[in-house]
């Protein structure tokens, strides 16, 4: 057999040009390795979902950051080969700084230096780099570091051993840190849910304690109060995140206000006063803390009227710190009105694309009772005997006024059939309309899996307030991600923020909610990404239709790559699938009781019966499940709601406007992998394909041609005829072992799919069974014709369209 031929690429490489060109002259101009970081990913990679699965895009990476000090990015620096043009690689130097906030980058091919200066708006060719002092100078006259504060702001970060510092979080700690030293009295910080507040003030709190910074200048170190409404946001912070100042911290639920502490973890219900006590606040000195951290700030602590809000105005002296994951809306209008304009923002949609955060997929769900509303007949009483008021009871009512069993009992059956469908073991969280309903909804989904909880009995748990310490047990189990049970758990707003649960992989919405604030709140509870427990993205069911019109909302950011409504029986089946049309959201607010509520809110059966609030319904009513939308990004970004396979036609005719040009494009190997990568990059696979088809037996040549340009398909088998009866020359150029090897090749195609043709599957039963690779290869003439006849095959057998 002829050995084959190497031929070696002589000219300088990127990498070449970096060792050889790049990293000398920044040397000259007194960059050290310590300011130096070089080829570094800096996002995690855009998660893509197709179908009912997820994989990454390449994640963004820069030849060169240059620093000022450890933690002060200061320029970008993008290099390309030698033989190509120094400004072939400005764009993605832009890019990357404006996405790092830094004002320099520079393009090189090793030879030329390209400067781009946001400051000046100037682009130039320059024929050294600045030095770090050159461009610290240039940055302050724009961006100023008081002489004062600089060599604390300058200052490294705590090292964490095996935790990362992401680019976004880096941009949020240098900006507080440097309002707080520059004397700004309230600051405001929004990261969105699953980004790494707690880090963020970790190190915050950390540069500021360390160097012994305080308000009145003295050698001490400061008094900070880490602030929160639930136990569970000052516990772990306290417990982890915060371990390492050992002593100096306290949890004041448990310990009291020591004066003796340095940083103090409280809500504030245990500062708190009522009219039956002063607050605990007060046994303090109004200037006793240097710095308050207002976890959560958007709830209520801001407010003018909040009962909280006398403890930040108690201790007005101190610094303000808010955070929080909500940008402005009108429902926390307060919480920015207090704290003032956010310092730095990273938002969900931005979480999402760096790939930080995971995408989730929509699942609309209507029952017929939601659809249509409820109207009770002339005299018709509730289980207790009680009548019920004419009118349409509606979404908004069901759980708040009227209680329809029937309808929770179908929501229930279709959630127990998609998580059957999709992952029993799912970590999954129903967010119902109160502690009541979320325990109806927990013995109907119960029962539903009984053979589950008959052998693991906290399959199904209810986790609210009225649980006390069992639920606090529950919910630390939930949230540990090496704990199986609970896999689903109900809940009212208990679980709707403060509460990290990395592995949650479903989201149920079975109650109107109406704020954006509280829906990004619920949301946030599955965007963690843990890829080691296969949890790249999660998924949203939405049987009130509060997902959907917050999507419509204009000012939402992160929108979903797909959404599905579905209509569904009184068991719960699938009945239907139609389209679905986004409107407008008039109202931001938290839904208000309905006057159908206020009415019966006092109804009583009789004097020795407790008040019931509602009117209740166990039978008499049938529900069904009502409609599925398809509800996906376009290549723009712009949500659209289509079919998936109209979806699909458009984005595959926009690439290909005619069947001509896919098949030449298909027939052309290389393009074929870069085809199959562009449409699984717009949410498009294979395995999508076939279920909307029902073409389990064709290959995606053929799935495309029927989805995009109405083509009859050919199965895999119908093509491999076809190419033995049109194309015997091709097999009669092949010795008879050869033709052997080319037919076994053929029906593992038949059998699994295009993927059986390569070079190496000659390695696998039964073709291995003729002979060695070597000897394979030989009865073809050698490696490259072996190669060559594959690649030929590949071809062939698309010889004819349809």
């Amino acid at each position: 057999m002829s050995e084959k031929t190497i031929h070696l690429n002589t000219l300088d490489s990127e990498a070449d040009t970096c060792r050889k060109e790049v990293l000398p002259k920044l040397y000259n101009s007194g960059w050290t390795d310590d300011l130096i970081l070089e080829q570094r990913t800096f996002t995690d990679g855009k998660i893509v979902i197709t179908g009912r699965k997820a994989k990454r895009k390449k994640a963004k990476r820069f030849d060169y950051l240059l620093r000022y000090s450890q933690n002060f990015p200061i320029a970008i620096v993008e290099a390309k080969s030698k033989y190509k043009n120094a400004s072939d690689g400005l764009q993605q130097a832009k890019e990357y700084a404006q996405m790092l906030q830094l004002k320099f980058a520079y393009a090189t091919n090793g030879k030329n230096i390209i400067e781009f200066d946001f400051i000046t708006g100037k682009e130039q060719k320059i024929l050294n780099y600045p030095s770090p002092d050159e461009l610290w100078n240039r940055l302050n006259i724009v961006e100023p570091v008081k002489e004062c504060v600089k060599e604390i702001f300058l200052k490294p970060f705590y090292p964490v051993p095996n935790k990362k510092m992401r680019y976004y979080q880096q941009l949020a700690i240098n900006a507080a840190v440097k309002a707080i030293l520059e004397g700004k009295e309230r600051t405001l910080l929004t990261l969105a849910t699953g980004t790494g507040k707690t880090t963020v003030a970790f190190q915050i709190i950390y540069k500021l304690w360390n160097n012994r910074w305080n308000l009145k200048g003295e050698y001490r170190r400061p008094k900070i109060l880490y602030l929160a409404d639930r136990s569970v946001l000052i516990t772990d912070p306290h417990a982890k995140d915060f371990a390492i100042f050992g002593d100096a911290r306290c949890l004041v639920p448990e310990e009291g206000l020591s004066s003796a502490r340095e940083i103090y973890f409280s809500t504030y219900q245990s500062l708190a006063e009522d009219s039956n006590r002063a607050g605990a606040f007060r046994d303090l000195p109004r200037d006793f803390f240097d710095l308050i951290v207002v976890d959560e700030c958007h709830r209520g602590s801001a407010s003018d009227d909040s009962n909280w809000r006398i403890i930040l105005d108690y201790f007005n002296p101190a610094v303000k710190l808010g955070l929080t994951a909500t940008p402005l809306r009108s429902d926390n209008v307060d919480t920015y009105r207090y704290f003032g304009n956010p310092l730095y923002e990273y938002t969900l949609k931005q979480g999402i694309e760096d790939g930080f955060l995971a995408p989730y997929i929509v699942h609309r769900v209507i029952t017929d009772i939601d659809a249509a509303g409820f109207e009770p007949q002339q005299g018709q009483v509730d289980d207790y005997g009680r009548p019920i008021p004419e009118g349409t009871y509606t979404t908004a009512d069901f759980e708040r006024t009227l209680s329809v069993l029937p309808r929770t009992k179908t929501v229930a059956k279709h959630l127990f059939d998609f998580m059957q469908k999709n992952g029993k073991a799912d970590k999954t969280i129903v967010f119902c309309v109160d502690q009541e309903h979320a325990d109806q909804f927990r013995r109907e989904i119960s029962n539903l899996n009984r053979d589950l909880v008959q052998q693991y009995p906290d399959y199904v748990v209810r986790i609210v307030s009225e649980e006390g310490d069992t639920g606090k047990g529950y919910l630390s189990r939930f949230m540990d991600i090496d704990e199986t049970f609970p896999v689903i758990v109900t809940t009212s707003k208990l679980l709707s923020t403060g509460v990290d649960i990395p592995t949650c992989k479903n989201i149920v919405i079975f109650r109107t909610v109406n704020s954006m604030t509280e829906f990004k709140q619920i949301i946030g509870r599955g965007t963690r990404v843990r890829e080691d427990k296969e949890k790249l993205f999660f998924t949203i069911l939405d049987y009130t239709g509060s997902a959907t019109r917050q999507f419509a909302d204009p000012d939402f950011d992160g929108m979903p790559p797909l959404i599905t409504e579905e209509e569904i029986d009184d068991n719960g089946n699938v009945l239907d699938i139609n389209e679905w049309k986004p409107e407008n959201s008039e109202d931001e607010q938290e839904i208000e009781q309905s006057s159908l509520e206020n009415e019966n809110e006092n109804i009583e059966l009789s004097e020795q019966e407790p008040v019931r609030r509602k009117l209740y319904l166990s039978h008499g009513v049938e529900v069904r499940i009502a409609v599925e939308t398809v509800q996906m990004r376009d290549a723009n970004g712009k949500l659209r709601t289509v079919q998936f396979n109209q979806y699909a036609k458009e984005q595959i005719t926009t690439l290909f406007t005619s069947i001509n040009e896919f098949h030449a494009k298909w027939n052309d190997l290389s393009e074929r992998k870069n085809i199959i990568a562009e449409l699984e990059s717009r949410g498009i696979s294979a395995e999508q394909l076939m279920d909307i088809s029902k073409q389990k037996e064709c290959d995606l040549f053929d799935l495309i041609c029927f989805a995009a340009y109405d083509l009859k398909p050919l199965t895999r088998k119908q093509r491999a005829d076809l190419l033995l009866k049109n194309k015997p020359d091709f097999f009669a150029n092949y010795s008879e072992k050869a033709r052997e090897v080319l037919s076994l090749i053929i029906k593992k195609y038949v059998d699994y799919g295009l993927n059986q043709i390569r070079p190496n599957i000659v390695l696998a039963p039964p073709i291995s069974q003729i002979g060695n690779a070597r000897d394979i290869a030989n009865e073809f003439g050698g490696i490259d014709k072996f190669i060559k006849a594959i690649e030929d095959l590949q071809i062939l057998l698309y010889a004819e369209v349809a």
